[in-house]
């Protein structure tokens, strides 16, 4: 397991570890509220040369960017809604998909079905200040 304790404004070193390990599948997002983990999209986004404009897909479940990067959300219906919609073959997509509030079970069916995929758990330290733990396994 990877750790840093990064500013928001700062990622960089972060996003080119994960780009060094990891070009496509599923990250999956762990954190509470405001910890930073649709910033830390935008920023990889970003890093990709995607001009898009990255917003959390709370309400709308996935958002799409340039031709294959995925971004979802599956706070407010939980994982078995998102599975019930079909969403789980979306992560199949060629590309990169971010999933915010995924958990051990999503991990757990990601496993089972061979489905590449990293999770970062983003801890709030101070206002601008987070501690990322990359899990590769």
């Amino acid at each position: 397991m990877q750790s840093y304790e990064l500013g928001l404004d700062n990622l960089d070193v972060l996003i080119q570890d994960v780009l060094n390990h990891f070009s496509f599948g599923v990250i999956i997002l762990k954190g509470n509220l405001a910890a930073g983990k649709t910033t830390f999209v935008k920023e990889m986004v970003k890093t990709l040369g995607v001009e898009d404009e990255v917003t959390s897909p709370t309400f709308s479940l996935q958002q799409c960017y340039g031709h294959n990067i995925y971004h979802y959300d599956i706070y407010n219906h939980g994982l078995e809604h998102f599975i019930s919609l079909g969403m789980l073959e979306e992560l199949d997509k060629e590309g990169l998909h971010f999933v915010e509030w995924g958990d051990d079970a999503l991990k757990n069916i990601l496993d089972e079905a061979d489905m590449k995929n990293i999770t970062i758990d983003i801890e709030k330290i101070s206002k601008n200040l987070r501690r990322y733990r990359l899990d590769y396994a």
